[in-house]
């Protein structure tokens, strides 16, 4: 029986969502780092947003969340896009910060409305699932779209997965294909393998199992479990791929162990460990 191809809308924030200053570079002495702290005591707010990047991170410092908040708050109420938008996502998976999608919301917002593409995409997101805001397509594709013109490339694949879906949009499998491409094409796991799911279905695009099993496979090599779990069944069909039941169960156990709930019934069904 084959899987189900429909995937979510992307829900988890730091999916889309990486900072936007990352000039931490490593070095054994402590100069980069050193010279940062003294230009961000001094105000300067993308030393603030980086320092503040690099205490995220550990590259540098020592690891610590509390204190890159306090620099990225700083460089924020300068008024930083990159800054606020790295505040907003503090504030959505709650490190360094007591977790809420209100603050994360009121961030976002500020950042998306300086054009900030990654926070376009964060305001998307917490729009399509109701975080911290009334839920609303309508709204989510609106910020989806600003940020995906701007080749944010998990914007693209959330716009994508609107079209597919007609969530906020007229329902159009061309246009989700187009969107799916721009993102696969970037490199973006999701839109691989939606991309992936569109050959395989076709869905605005000729119909072709060799098509499917390309972009699936670009996408389970970044280990995206629904991408390693339709690899799974393409073997066990000979579906774009030669059939062969022992390279099924070997897709299967990656996705499982990468946590695909299919993946994991087939398995147990059959009686094989992962």
């Amino acid at each position: 029986m084959k899987k189900a191809f429909a995937i979510c809308l992307v829900a988890v924030m730091a999916l889309g969502l990486t900072s936007l200053l990352t000039s931490c570079s490593k070095t054994e002495d402590g100069d980069i780092i050193a010279w940062m702290k003294i230009k961000a005591f001094l105000g300067n707010a993308e030393a603030q947003n980086n320092l503040g990047d690099c205490y995220a991170k550990g590259e540098g410092v020592e690891q610590d969340y509390s204190e890159a908040v306090k620099w990225t708050r700083k460089a924020a109420e300068q008024g930083n896009a990159g800054a606020q938008c790295n505040l907003g996502l503090c504030y959505a998976i709650g490190n360094g910060v007591e977790q809420s999608y209100t603050a994360a919301v009121k961030w976002f917002r500020k950042a998306a409305e300086q054009g900030e593409a990654a926070a376009q995409c964060g305001l998307g997101v917490c729009y399509a699932n109701g975080y911290g805001v009334e839920q609303s397509y309508i709204a989510a594709v609106k910020w989806f779209r600003k940020a995906a013109e701007q080749g944010e490339a998990a914007a693209q694949c959330n716009l994508g997965y609107c079209y597919e879906n007609g969530e906020g949009v007229e329902q159009s499998y061309a246009a989700a294909v187009k969107w799916y491409r721009k993102a696969a094409e970037q490199g973006h796991a999701g839109g691989q393998c939606n991309l992936g799911a569109c050959y395989y279905n076709g869905n605005g695009v000729e119909q072709s199992y060799t098509a499917a099993v390309k972009w699936y496979r670009k996408s389970a090599e970044q280990g995206d479990a629904v991408a390693l779990c339709n690899l799974g069944w393409c073997s066990e069909n000979g579906e774009g791929v030669k059939q062969d039941h022992a390279e099924a169960i070997k897709w299967w156990s990656k996705a499982a162990k990468a946590g695909d709930d299919d993946a994991k019934q087939k398995l147990d069904k059959m009686g094989v460990d992962y």
